[in-house]
Formats: C-alpha cells, sequence, structure tokens
C-alpha cells in the first residue's frame, strides 16, 4: 500500500506534467509551407491600391523604414521597458522578408502575432488591433506588400534579457491579453461610426500610444485612450480626461487629423506627426470617420470644461488684438521665464499672425496646459520644422541657445 506522501508526490508530478502539456499547447504552433515569391502581376491593381491606404492608415512604414534606408527592410529600433525590440523586414525579399510566405502565413501574423515559421511575434507589432481587422483588408494588405521592392536586410537582434528572449514567453502574454476576433459594428451608431471604430481600433491602433499599459506591457482595459508614453514624448489622454483648454468636437478633430495643425488646438509633433503625415494620404472619408468615432470617444464636454474653452479663446483674442488697448499684459517678467518668453515666444505666439509665421497662442495649447512638461521641452528644444510644400507652422529650436536651467524656468 503506497504511503500518504507518495500518494502526493505522484499527484504534484501529474499535476505539474499536465501543466507542462497544457503550456506547450498553448505556445506550439506550426509553420506554414514556404511559397515561391508570387509574381507582382498576379495581384489585382485596384487590390494593391487599396492595400497602400489601409498600409498608410497602420503607419507601416514609420515603423517597418528606418530613416535614410529602402522602405519596409525593418531594422528600426523600438525601445521598451524590458529591452530593444527591432522590427522586421516586410518586403517581399525571398531570404530575409515576407517573400516566401503565403497569404495564410501572411493573416496567422496580423491576426495571432505568429510568423510563417511558427515563432510569437512580440506585441510591439500591434497584432492587439491588427486582429480587428477583416479577411478582405488584410488580403489587400498582403496585396501591397507583397508588390514594394525586394530588399535583402537580414533581422537584427533584438536586446532583450533571459526569460523574454524566449518566444514561449510571449505565449503566456497572448493568453492572458490578447483577443482575436474581427471588429462588430454597432447597429445603434452610424456608418460612419463604425468605420472610424473599425479604424482606431484596428489598423490605425490609437490606442497602442494612447493607452497605459500594466507591468506586463499590455493597454490597461480600465483606462482606454486615457494617456501613454511613446518614444520620449507623452500621448495625451483622448477621451473625457483630456487636459486641452477648448474642448474637442469632430471638425476640429478631422483638421487637425488631416492637416496636423488646429489653430484653437495647435501643432501635431513627435510621433503624432508621422501619423498625421500618413493621413493626409487617405480617403478623407476615412480620417472624417476617425474624428467622429473619436469625438463620441472623448463625449461631451461639461459644463466646466465649456466654461474653461470659452475663457482660453477670449484670453488668446485679447493678447492676439494688439490694437485693443484694453488688452492685459501677457505675461509677467518678474521671472527668469518669463523674461525669456517675452524675448523668444510672445512676437510669434501672440501675433495673430497665420501659419507659417505666426504660433498657436498658448492659452489655448494642450502642450502647455497638459500635467506633463516633457512634449514642452521636446517642442522647445528641437523646435518645428517646416513640412515640404506646405504653408505649416515652423518654429527654431532653443537646446544650442538655452540652458537646461533656463528651458527649466521656461
Amino acid at each position: 500500500m503506497k504511503s500518504r506522501s507518495g500518494i502526493i508526490g505522484g499527484v504534484v508530478v501529474a499535476l505539474l506534467f499536465c501543466g507542462a502539456a497544457a503550456a506547450l499547447a498553448i505556445a506550439w504552433r506550426p509553420a506554414i509551407a514556404a511559397i515561391d515569391p508570387p509574381k507582382p502581376q498576379s495581384f489585382d491593381p485596384a487590390l494593391i491600391k487599396r492595400g497602400r491606404e489601409l498600409a498608410v492608415l497602420g503607419n507601416c512604414n514609420d515603423c517597418h523604414t528606418v530613416r535614410d534606408a529602402k522602405n519596409f527592410a525593418g531594422g528600426l529600433p523600438v525601445p521598451t521597458p524590458f529591452g530593444t525590440i527591432y522590427s522586421s523586414n516586410i518586403t517581399p525579399d525571398a531570404q530575409t522578408g515576407i517573400g516566401r510566405w503565403s497569404e495564410a502565413a501572411f493573416q496567422r501574423a496580423m491576426k495571432r502575432g505568429v510568423d510563417r515559421e511558427g515563432r510569437h511575434l512580440y506585441p510591439t507589432f500591434p497584432y492587439d488591433h491588427f486582429t480587428n481587422v477583416t479577411d478582405e483588408d488584410d488580403r489587400a494588405l498582403y496585396a501591397f506588400l507583397m508588390t514594394r521592392e525586394p530588399v535583402h536586410a537580414p533581422p537584427r537582434d533584438n536586446q532583450l534579457s533571459f526569460p523574454l528572449n524566449q518566444r514561449v514567453v510571449v505565449a503566456g502574454w497572448k493568453f492572458l491579453f490578447l483577443h482575436p476576433g474581427a471588429y462588430k459594428p454597432d447597429p445603434a451608431k452610424s456608418a460612419e461610426w463604425n468605420r472610424g471604430a473599425y479604424l482606431v481600433e484596428g489598423l490605425a491602433h490609437c490606442g497602442a500610444c494612447h493607452t497605459p499599459r500594466n507591468a506586463l506591457g499590455a493597454e490597461k482595459l480600465n483606462a482606454v485612450f486615457a494617456g501613454g508614453d511613446v518614444d520620449h514624448w507623452q500621448a495625451y489622454p483622448i477621451n473625457a480626461q483630456s487636459p486641452a483648454p477648448v474642448p474637442w468636437d469632430a471638425e476640429a478633430l478631422y483638421a487637425y487629423l488631416r492637416d496636423g495643425f488646429h489653430p484653437d488646438h495647435g501643432t501635431a509633433r513627435g510621433p503624432m506627426a508621422e501619423v498625421v503625415r500618413n493621413l493626409s494620404l487617405v480617403p478623407a472619408s476615412d480620417v472624417h470617420a476617425i474624428a467622429t468615432y473619436m469625438a463620441d470617444v472623448f463625449g461631451a464636454p461639461s459644463a466646466e470644461q465649456k466654461e474653461r474653452g470659452a475663457a482660453a479663446l477670449a484670453q488668446a483674442k485679447l493678447q492676439d488684438n494688439p490694437q485693443d488697448k484694453s488688452a492685459p499684459v501677457a505675461t509677467s517678467v518678474d521671472s527668469a521665464g518669463g523674461t525669456i518668453y517675452v524675448a523668444a515666444c510672445a512676437g510669434c505666439h501672440e501675433s495673430g499672425r497665420p501659419p507659417p509665421y505666426g504660433g498657436i497662442n498658448l492659452a489655448l495649447s494642450t502642450v502647455v496646459s497638459g500635467p506633463d512638461p516633457r512634449n514642452l521641452a521636446n517642442i522647445v528644444l528641437a523646435g518645428v520644422r517646416p513640412v515640404a510644400g506646405e504653408r505649416s507652422p515652423i518654429m527654431p529650436g532653443f537646446a544650442a541657445g538655452m540652458s537646461n536651467t533656463q528651458v527649466a524656468a521656461f
């Protein structure tokens, strides 16, 4: 007769074995057979064109292209709290890209975060959003990417410490945080609202930057669009918690997303400038749909927000009208920061002139009213570069002309 301890030991071993088998079942994914790279002419030109628009909406070029390198060849470093991950080559190169991927392999990567060989992809590739993309749109994206110029660019090694450098760990992350399934339209909303929701929650993956993350790097589902961190910038809350002095509405959002500027809100800078640059290339109807959906996410402004917005607009109007003798002095020069502002900034920001030589009145600026100073410091140091061929805002950078003490005082 077995002893009590022997029985318990056997049960523990059995449980461990079952747990290991379950973990292996969750983690293991089969390879999908390689194919010969398809001929570009095998794809419908209309499908390729649609795929081009979708790739722009998804900002694929920004993450998969190193500056001054070949498009979509990968190698862009993506810093995370866990180490640096490098984007992959998504050109149709047969050896180092996705040239030997079938459409089924591509769709699995988009929806499940698994590459052709069965390896789990790190969620810096935002498949937790891309899982919402329809098969039809994935097919168009595949057609577009498989007709790009093949670039031989071997992948760079990620800089992750053990055990995060073991891709099996990603399977556990997915078990907790990946919820596969395409976006389901809300029948109570308009077609435009649903189109915007589909894009925002899917290809545009707005929450990837604008939602805070938990200790495991997943978006906090109880704080969607409540603000996040990206590339040393703060991605502002884009919901009712927005620090914008003037409340956003659908038309302001559309103008900002389409043109990168709105006179009541300011200029898109940092990573957001790249998003806007891409949105300027897609159908205006898609940008308007995004604005319609996000205006609903922001919600109707409260009485307090309306009052704050009206006060900010009134202050800006007074400061921008030099003929108004009743206008108060904009800024006291009794402080070092006030002296710097009056000498270096007020001439443009309180001139009332339109871009490119006039800047937004800072009474309206989210970058000034926001609780985090990083974005303001980034703009003061780097300035705002002109966009070729556009009448866009410009501003000199002061990195070489101000000390850290002066920037802090400002």
